[in-house]
């Protein structure tokens, strides 16, 4: 009865110890680390029975009314974030900066130079990320794109206003990859790229981006409060149906673009969205950050890689 008594407050002691380390905001060991993975992976996706899968830029001013512009050709940037790729310890936590009447994130313009287009960007922490979708479309300067992109229903308004979808094969451009002399990859749809593919890919991403991998999208949703509730916080103010517009705080402008199912039907708009990431979980699957209109909550799940999804690229 005595061992009994002392394992139960040996076992006491060890949650109070673990309670209190990652309690501590200041702390940046292994063990706070370990907290944070258990919180990513124990939110996850618990309605698969839906129909979606839950899943005007000039020029702009930073708040701190200096302009940021970047080229996708220009080697002169203001500030490299290259440090934070791949690193959560070099991140810093982003500050809620939008309401419904005041807009203080620092944004800036992202110049695609392979078509001209411009895109709205928005400075998270200390990375810079797209605050619109993709919506680069030449399949012959890219050939990865040749039948694997698509405006939803196939409606060129809709590319104008969400961005186009993609499969998973054309936003790692694996055409480009597979043709690399140095390094050819042979993946993609049904093949691998497991364990092969670099640290940073770039994909179709304007060069000086990249696509993001599971580690920045997972990460993503604890900084900006945790997973329950980071479809409200990041989602666009509007477009979402039946009540389940965001709050939109931090600039990132999530909006529900829907999605391209493998057989060429489209569901989904103004409903939810997925934005692709690089990491695959196994030939035929990968993984992509989600939102659904009837959730407070956003998630990271895997789905099949011929899926139509959009794309958010990440500044290098």
């Amino acid at each position: 009865m005595k061992l009994f008594e002392l394992a139960i407050e040996f076992i006491f002691i060890v949650l109070v110890t673990l309670l209190v380390a990652c309690g501590d905001e200041s702390s940046s060991s292994s063990l706070c680390e370990e907290c944070n993975d258990e919180a990513i992976s124990s939110d996850s996706k618990d309605d698969s029975s839906s129909s979606v899968i839950p899943a005007s830029s000039g020029d702009l001013q930073s708040s701190s009314g200096k302009k940021v512009e970047f080229s996708s050709s220009s080697a002169d940037k203001e500030e490299s974030s290259s440090s934070a790729v791949n690193s959560s310890n070099s991140f810093v936590m982003p500050v809620a900066c939008k309401t419904e009447t005041e807009d203080n994130c620092e944004y800036g313009e992202l110049k695609d130079e392979r078509d001209g287009k411009t895109y709205k960007i928005v400075k998270f922490g200390t990375l810079w990320w797209m605050a619109e979708n993709l919506d680069y479309a030449d399949s012959v300067k890219t050939p990865s794109l040749k039948g694997k992109s698509w405006c939803y229903a196939n409606d060129l308004e809709n590319c104008a206003k969400y961005g186009r979808l993609y499969t998973w094969a054309a936003a790692i451009d694996s055409v480009k990859l597979a043709t690399d002399a140095e390094n050819p990859q042979d993946c993609g749809d049904g093949k691998s790229c497991k364990n092969i593919l670099p640290d940073v890919v770039q994909g179709i991403c304007p060069d000086g981006w990249h696509l993001p991998d599971y580690d920045e999208v997972s990460k993503l949703l604890p900084r900006v409060g945790g997973y329950s509730i980071a479809g409200t916080v990041l989602k666009s103010q509007s477009g979402w149906n039946e009540g389940g517009n965001g709050k939109d705080v931090y600039g990132f402008n999530v909006l529900p673009a829907g999605i391209r199912f493998d057989n060429g039907s489209f569901d989904g708009v103004g409903e939810g969205t997925d934005f692709w990431s690089v990491t695959e979980t196994d030939p035929n699957t990968a993984h992509s950050l989600y939102f659904y209109y009837e959730y407070e909550y956003a998630g990271v799940d895997f789905y099949e890689k011929n899926y139509g999804f959009s794309i958010r690229c990440v500044r290098d």
